[in-house]
């Protein structure tokens, strides 16, 4: 029989061993087979990258039986069917994400084109229009270039505690001889680069490359340049900032910082011509280069100043007197292998118009963009030659409406731009970014306008894929709050905070709150790139540092902190199905883990941990930490808790990849942990562990550590101890709160939960948005507590609640990885009437979408294609459940599964359904 399927969907999304999605850029319809084409990945750093593509449509159950994809150096070879890379041939196989590249080896610079076809139940499919992906310099000897910098500080720089340097300005001219067919620029500059072709700036990136412990590795960027050289004379030039490379604090505590020297650069310009001849220009000492530009100092901390009038027109194009220049170096290499960086840059993701602006003292104007963000403010100004404009940032303002900076520590946060008297001139940083509501001008020529100014917030160039929301205001004021300040910490790492002195990626800030995130936002890549600054950051010992890449040097080898390292590798593949990325750390994650068992644990207790339960709820306002004994968890308990849970991941880790030996090593060392643990912290009378802090007993609980038959009693003393003792409120720090929400829901308490998420009284998330916060303070009491710690704009104490978000209101989990089966099973909680959500799996577009009315409950939900998903529908019956109103017992497709408590539990496949159940 011939089956036409007319609507079926193959999407490509993704290509590469970490980039899982692209961007899509058209849509093409090609006979009954629609394609979405993807921004093409170039450059990329992977001998054996992984395919992978959704496949949806409007009927319901299309599950892939099969696919072909083939791979094919040029164009019109894959358009003619050939193959000459790799033909996959047809593969019996319902598996669509990360199929591996098997073909003929790819070898740098190789350009390939790609398509699939697939194989359904409901019929075969045509190929999907192409894709494209390039190679990279894959081997030390494909660069031709030499690190090229200039080793020196000039009079206008400071190299001292507050160090201040200006940017470099290189520049070299080249003749292209004949018609140009391809080209090609390869570069890293360090700490961070713009590169500019003919005056033209290449990308639209910001704050590039990635940081990177630069000592172990360095990030190159790739860029096809083709439309940018021109027959005939051409100029290539590059502007570099400071970044992470050149350390922002020089002589200031230097146990703690890691310093990599002055801005150096790697840059490798290949031209192809269409007689096949080719060409290439490098970095070398030929460049010339100067300090005594417009840029007179850039600092992540203390801002960047801008002297237009020292500017130099068409410096980056042809023809431009650099006489006075001076002659660059060749100097020494950052150390590090140079790789492709597979991860997003930065850049400007989005513009916001100030809210207002006003005039506190004469003179001083105070703009308000409504949010606090991360970025800079892009200026327009009209004035004199050599007046000054500054601008000073803050998340908050003090009661006579003047800047709050005291929470800063001694970053300056100032930018100052001088103007040229050239008209109306426009201006923003190159080389900072700040984390701030409220934007100090003074200086500005006549009286500034909100017009004036706008608020570019940047991050890294990732795809929201999330969404939230629900009948209850604070929940999603929360949830907002949360999505600001997940995107304002992504700086090609995750960062604490964006604003003050530190900026810094800590790990114990993400052990749940990239679970959290994934949800919102593909962090895929940046975090599977995040793994492997862990990994280069682990000393030969084994030793895992508290914050990774190791610009601050906190070895202080606890466990909470360093075991976010497996909890990453286990969110990338439960999320995004990165199976690779398990398997690349697995055997430095085991030697973390042998470290502390060998060096801190005692009798199967281990002995040391460094921060606690950190930031619980003091119990006084000024006071950062508590000091009462009664909140605080025993820091041992602590970390053997959590050893034992690093130990369950490690036997996840080990199963999926075979490892037979390490399960019975962990199942016998976990066994001990748990007798001791509990003879140590278990009360068997009163129920509880170590002095009965939720925290105490919600890890036990969690971790399915509790002796048999206690879990209901332990439980029932973490229920008290909220309603009761914390009169329904937090207390719990970064530690606990990790499992909170999920772990009263769970058993039972989800109403506990939903008054812990929408309280708007202290301590709660809710309170920090009703005293107008606009993302998630760093303390409970951030509005009170000692300025000293009290950044407005952290992701820590979020612990599991956006993850609770969606599993539990939005009910959307992935029940296999990657999302392949989908476990929909929200909260029937008193006081919300609806929550609707939406996640966009590697497989396809998961949505939920419910209303209670009384005990009606109507719940219209999509599932991808190629999945299945296991929907539990409250009714006292299956006989009670409708999909679409008919008895949805009788209706194809939807499959009976059983009763479980008040719901009833059915399998789909993939489409579109309306169920409706009665209790």
């Amino acid at each position: 029989m011939n089956v036409r399927f007319l609507t079926m969907l193959v999407i490509v999304t993704s290509l590469s061993l970490i980039a899982f999605r692209g961007k899509v850029v058209s849509t093409i319809q090609t006979g009954n087979l629609r394609t979405e084409l993807l921004v093409n990945p170039i450059g990329i750093d992977a001998s054996a990258p992984r395919f992978s593509w959704e496949v949806t449509g409007e009927q319901r159950g299309i599950v892939q039986q099969a696919y072909q994809i083939l791979v094919a150096s040029s164009a019109a070879d894959l358009a003619a069917g050939k193959a000459d890379l790799w033909n996959s041939g047809k593969v019996n196989s319902d598996r669509s994400i990360h199929v591996p590249y098997a073909g003929n080896p790819l070898q740098s610079r190789t350009e390939a084109y790609w398509k699939v076809k697939v194989w359904t139940n409901k019929g075969e499919g045509a190929y999907s229009s192409p894709a494209k992906f390039t190679v990279g310099l894959m081997n030390e000897n494909d660069w031709q270039a030499k690190w090229t910098g200039l080793d020196k500080y000039f009079p206008w720089d400071t190299i001292t505690k507050m160090s201040r340097l200006s940017a470099r300005y290189f520049r070299k001219e080249f003749a292209a001889p004949k018609e140009v067919k391809k080209a090609t620029a390869y570069i890293s500059g360090l700490g961070i680069y713009e590169l500019y072709i003919n005056g033209n700036k290449i990308g639209d990136q910001v704050l590039a490359p990635g940081p990177t412990d630069y000592s172990k590795t360095v990030k190159y960027n790739t860029f096809d340049v083709t439309n940018h050289v021109k027959q005939g004379k051409n100029a290539i030039a590059t502007t570099l900032g400071n970044g992470r490379f050149y350390t922002m604090r020089q002589q200031y505590k230097p146990h703690k910082w890691h310093n990599f020297g002055y801005p150096k650069m790697l840059l490798q310009l290949e031209v192809e011509y269409k007689d096949g001849s080719k060409q290439t220009v490098v970095s070398d000492d030929t460049w010339k280069v100067t300090a005594d530009g417009p840029i007179r100092t850039n600092n992540e901390y203390d801002g960047e100043e801008y002297d237009a009038t020292k500017e130099f027109p068409g410096w980056n194009k042809v023809g431009f007197n650099d006489s006075k220049w001076l002659k660059a170096e060749l100097v020494e290499a950052p150390g590090g292998n140079v790789e492709a960086q597979m991860n997003e840059n930065m850049k400007v993701m989005q513009i916001l118009k100030p809210v207002s602006i006003k005039e506190p003292s004469k003179g001083v104007y105070i703009l308000d963009l409504g949010q606090n963000i991360a970025g800079w403010i892009k200026m327009n100004v009209k004035g004199k030659r050599g007046q000054k404009v500054k601008l000073r940032f803050a998340e908050s303002l003090k009661p006579d409406g003047q800047l709050y900076m005291d929470n800063l520590r001694d970053a300056l946060v100032t930018d100052i731009y001088t103007l040229k008297g050239e008209g109306v001139e426009t201006w923003a940083p190159r080389f900072v970014y700040h984390g701030f509501r409220y934007v100090e001008i003074t200086g500005y020529p006549g009286k500034p306008k909100a017009e004036d100014f706008v608020g570019e917030v940047v991050y890294d160039d990732m795809k929201t894929i999330g969404s939230f929301e629900t009948s209850d205001r604070t929940i999603n004021q929360v949830y907002k709050n949360a999505y600001w300040g997940i995107l304002d910490n992504y700086k090609g790492m995750p960062v604490d905070c964006p604003q003050r002195d530190e900026r810094q990626p800590w790990l114990g800030d993400r052990f749940m709150g990239a679970y959290g995130e994934s949800f919102i936002f593909d962090n895929s890549k940046m975090y599977a790139k995040w793994l492997d600054d862990i990994q280069e950051s682990q000393t030969p010992e084994g030793s895992i540092p508290d914050v990774a890449p190791n610009f601050w040097f906190y070895y202080k080898d606890g466990v909470t902190w360093p075991g976010t390292y497996l909890k990453v590798a286990e969110m990338v593949y439960n999320q995004f199905g990165d199976v690779e990325s398990v398997r690349k750390h697995y055997s430095p994650m085991k030697k973390w883990l042998n470290y502390m068992q060998d060096k801190y644990m005692k009798n199967y207790i281990v002995t040391k941990d460094s921060y606690g339960d950190w930031c619980v709820p003091p119990e006084a306002p000024h006071l950062i930490h508590a000091k009462d004994s009664s909140r605080i968890t025993d820091p041992k308990l602590l970390s053997t808790a959590t050893y034992y849970h690093m130990l369950q991941v490690m036997k996840k880790f080990a199963n999926l990849l075979g490892k037979q030996e390490d399960i019975k090593e962990y199942d016998a060392l976990m066994a001990n942990i748990k007798s001791t643990f509990n003879k140590t912290y278990f009360d068997s009378e009163k129920k509880q562990y170590g002095n009965n802090t939720v925290t105490a007993n919600i890890l036990p609980l969690a971790f399915n550590m509790i002796p048999e038959g206690a879990s209901d009693a332990v439980f029932k003393n973490i229920v008290d101890k909220i309603m009761v003792d914390n009169n329904g409120h937090i207390s719990t720090g970064v530690i606990g709160t990790q499992w909170l929400m999920r772990w009263l829901t769970y058993n039972g308490r989800g109403d506990i939960a939903y008054k812990l998420a929408s309280n708007r009284t202290y301590p709660s998330w809710g309170y920090m948005a009703g005293n107008g916060a606009t993302t998630i303070w760093e303390l409970w009491n951030g509005n009170t507590a000692n300025p000293r710690m009290n950044s407005q704009n952290h992701v820590m104490l979020l612990g599991d609640l956006i993850v609770w978000y969606y599993e539990n209101l939005g009910g959307i989990k992935a029940a296999e990885p990657a999302f392949k089966k989908v476990e929909m099973k929200p909260a029937m909680i008193d006081g919300l009437s609806y929550a609707k959500a939406s996640y966009h799996s590697l497989h396809g577009m998961v949505k939920s979408d419910w209303k209670k009315n009384g005990k009606t409950f109507t719940w219209n939900i999509t599932v991808p294609g190629n999945t299945t998903a296991e929907v539990y529908i409250p009714a006292a019956s299956a006989e009670q459940v409708t999909e679409n109103g008919k008895k949805a017992t009788a209706v194809e497709g939807v499959k009976f599964l059983r009763m479980e408590g008040d719901r009833a539990v059915f399998e789909v496949g993939s489409g579109q359904y309306q169920f409706a159940g009665k209790q």
